[in-house]
C-alpha cells in the first residue's frame, strides 16, 4: 500500500493521526480480501467483481479495530517514553465518533436517496425540476437543514453524476450497516476471549475474504453471519440506540 502519511518534522520521526491510522486499517481491509482470495479467476478474486454494495465491507469493518481498546495498546505509543495512549484520550476518540452521528445518519440517507430518486424516477420536463425533487426528498431525511433558495448542490454532486456512484450512493451507509453488523460477531463472542475471535475470525477470511465476486455478496454475508445484516450494531456504535 502507498498511503500519504504525515511527514516527519524537523527532528520528530513521522507520527500518524488518528485520522490517519482508521485509514491504514480501512485499506489493509481492501488489501486483505486481496491476499486471503480463493477465487482463481481475476475478474472476481479479491474486490474485483464485487458490487458496490459490499465491497466497503471488508475495510470499514477493518476500521472498528481503532475503537477496540486493546487493539490499541498493542502499537499507539508514545514515540518517545514507550507510554500507551491515556485512557482519557482513548475516552476523547469514542466520544468525537459519536459526536453529530445523528446529523451524519440524516444527512447519508437523504444523498441516498436522492440519487435513486433522480436516477430511477425522476422525468425530464416533468412536473417536477431537479431542484424540487431535491427540496422534497431533503424535506423527509433533512428536515433540520433544507436547502434555501437558489441552493444548486446538484450541481457539484460528483458523486452521482461524475463519480460513478449513480443510483449507488446509498452504498456509503449499506456497507456502515454490514461492517458493524460483522463487527457485532466479534462483539458477541467477546473481544477478550482471543479463541473464539479466531473462530469467528476464521469463519470471516473463509467467507468474505476468500470469496471475490464470483459470489452473491448476500450469499456470502448469510455465509459468514447466518443471517442477513441489520442497523442494530452501527445504530449502537453511532449512541443512536
Amino acid at each position: 500500500m502507498t498511503c500519504n502519511g504525515s511527514p516527519p518534522v524537523g527532528d520528530m520521526p513521522s507520527l500518524m493521526t488518528f485520522r490517519e491510522v482508521e485509514t491504514l486499517f480501512h485499506e489493509t481491509g481492501h488489501g486483505l480480501q486481496h491476499m486471503l482470495t480463493k477465487v482463481d479467476v481475476g475478474d472476481t478474486a479479491g474486490i474485483n467483481g464485487v458490487e458496490w454494495d459490499a465491497v466497503e465491507l471488508p475495510s470499514q469493518f477493518m476500521e472498528n479495530f481503532c475503537y477496540d481498546k486493546p487493539t490499541v495498546d498493542r502499537f499507539a505509543r508514545h514515540w518517545e517514553t514507550g507510554e500507551s495512549l491515556p485512557d482519557e484520550l482513548f475516552d476523547k476518540l469514542l466520544k468525537q465518533r459519536t459526536f453529530g452521528a445523528g446529523m451524519m445518519a440524516c444527512r447519508q440517507t437523504y444523498f441516498g436517496q436522492l440519487d435513486l430518486e433522480l436516477h430511477s424516477k425522476f422525468i425530464p420536463g416533468g412536473e417536477e425540476t431537479i431542484f424540487d425533487v431535491q427540496k422534497r426528498v431533503a424535506a423527509k431525511y433533512s428536515p433540520h437543514m433544507l436547502p434555501v433558495e437558489g441552493d444548486r448542490f446538484l450541481t457539484a454532486f460528483n458523486h452521482i453524476f461524475a463519480g460513478g456512484y449513480a443510483a449507488g450512493y446509498y452504498s456509503y451507509k449499506w456497507a456502515e450497516v454490514m461492517s458493524a453488523d460483522a463487527f457485532a460477531a466479534f462483539e458477541e463472542v467477546g473481544l477478550d476471549n482471543e479463541d473464539e475471535v479466531k473462530r469467528v475470525g476464521r469463519k470471516f477470511r473463509d467467507t468474505v475474504l476468500s470469496l471475490g465476486g464470483g459470489s452473491h455478496p448476500a450469499d456470502v454475508y448469510k455465509a459468514f453471519r447466518g443471517k442477513k445484516a441489520t442497523p442494530d450494531a452501527l445504530l449502537r456504535h453511532n449512541g443512536l440506540d
